[in-house]
């Protein structure tokens, strides 16, 4: 795709209302097909995000030997059967593993292909590939998993596995779901019990789904553990609504005059509404209604109804686990808020699919807001009643987040906003933009 393609984002016609349906979990997407692949037996899905992200794990567990018919449903999602390798193990593929623009599928199958005698290597497209990979490969190897070339911080990196992974306690340098998946899914087969303790609370989906798939886990705050060696054995996922979609459209309600809208069949796993908590700080109007689980994961309804005169916050170093993925997105907001408003600790940004720090300082610039980094810090400045400005274009940078992000500024803001590779959205929710329409209609 061309740096230069751009889409243009026109604002709103009319407030948002009624009610929404965001696709599927794209975090519990790529757990189901990959615990499926591991596990013996054939597992049932549905409601499995469609996305480039997901697709790329679907491919990869079909390349190591598992059965995937996951067919498009009515809905847009995915749903079917995964007949996994099981005891046998996975496959030698013929050729590396391309994982695309997928972090979570590169680092977790680390932790999926350690166990095994097999030599894989894992790759994937210009922004996968510098992405760091050290914090997983660092506590796989202390396992007895070797990685070549040693030393290489970056894909391509290739897997060699070892059948007599030992069992190990780690304390991790950050709280990351992918490095604590990685760790878990390899201490399944390693001789002993495996703890991974986080500085704090990260994800939580693998901990609530390995015993759904017979692997008995223990799990407190910032600490979790498996017992090896065990086999994963076929389950039943139903995958709920992805909270990080779902915060775009919040996001909109609460930026849009007028509007009042309810997102239903959502995750509300507590681990990833923490924006939810970040708009009512702001003051915005935001309602959680529980309705049930699926296994473990609680889901539910986000209600949000727009409020005048939203102002600034400051978000602690703690919370930030929770809302790392909807930072640029609550910058936004920020933008548009009375007073300053503070992410704390928010470094990991520069090492997701893009700079998403300095993109965000960046674009905010664009419009004419006053963000700025210190240290590890983001400081938005936010000017109620923002205009946009005339003929703004804002660049995504490839990254689904904040081609979103900017969209959004044109759709809640005065004036058109052109977006460059607004495309960059199917790796997590391809219908963004005609969900965000139809509420408008």
């Amino acid at each position: 795709m061309s740096n230069e393609a751009k889409t243009v984002i026109s604002p709103l016609s009319s407030p948002l209302r009624g009610v929404a349906r965001v696709p599927g979990d794209k975090s519990i997407s790529h757990r189901a097909v990959l615990f499926s692949a591991m596990a013996e037996g054939t597992s049932q899905l549905s409601g499995v995000l469609d996305s480039d992200d997901v697709r790329s794990s679907i491919e990869a567990v079909r390349a190591l030997g598992a059965e995937v018919d996951l067919q498009k449903q009515a809905d847009g999602s995915l749903a079917g059967t995964v007949c996994g390798w099981g005891a046998r193990g996975p496959a030698q593929p013929d050729a590396p593993l391309d994982c695309g623009n997928s972090g979570t599928t590169a680092r977790l199958l680390m932790g999926v292909l350690a166990p095994w005698d097999v030599r894989v290597e894992i790759t994937g497209d210009e922004s996968l590939r510098r992405r760091p990979m050290r914090r997983i490969t660092a506590p796989l190897m202390k396992m007895g998993a070797r990685f070549v070339p040693e030393g290489k911080e970056t894909l391509p990196l290739t897997v060699c596995g070892a059948r007599d992974l030992r069992a190990i306690s780690y304390d991790a340098p950050m709280a990351s779901a992918q490095l604590k998946t990685a760790v878990l899914l390899a201490g399944v087969f390693a001789h002993g019990t495996t703890t991974l303790v986080e500085p704090s609370p990260s994800r939580n989906h693998t901990e609530l789904m390995l015993p759904e798939f017979g692997v008995p886990t223990t799990a407190a705050n910032c600490t979790a553990s498996v017992t090896g060696p065990c086999l994963l054995k076929a389950s039943e996922v139903a995958v709920p609504g992805d909270p990080s979609s779902a915060a775009f459209i919040a996001c909109a309600a609460a930026l849009v005059r007028g509007s009042d809208i309810v997102i239903e069949d959502v995750s509300l796993n507590t681990a990833r509404i923490g924006f939810t908590r970040t708009l009512e700080r702001m003051g915005a109007d935001v309602t959680l209604r529980h309705k049930g689980a699926e296994g473990k994961e609680p889901f539910g309804s986000i209600s949000v109804r727009h409020v005048p005169n939203l102002h600034g916050c400051e978000v602690p170093a703690e919370k930030i686990a929770s809302i790392v993925d909807e930072v640029p997105v609550l910058a936004l907001v920020a933008a548009h808020a009375r007073g300053v408003t503070v992410f704390r600790e928010v470094g990991e940004l520069r090492v997701k699919e893009t700079d998403r720090l300095a993109a965000v300082v960046e674009g905010l610039a664009l419009l004419g807001v006053d963000a700025w980094e210190d240290g590890n810090d983001l400081f938005v400045e936010g000017q109620p009643g923002l205009r946009v400005p005339s003929g703004l274009v804002l660049d995504s940078k490839c990254d689904h987040r904040l081609a979103m992000t900017w969209a959004l500024a044109g759709l809640a803001g005065s004036a058109p906003v052109a977006v460059k590779n607004f495309d960059s959205v199917k790796i997590s929710y391809p219908q963004f933009l005609s969900d965000m329409q139809r509420l408008a209609q």
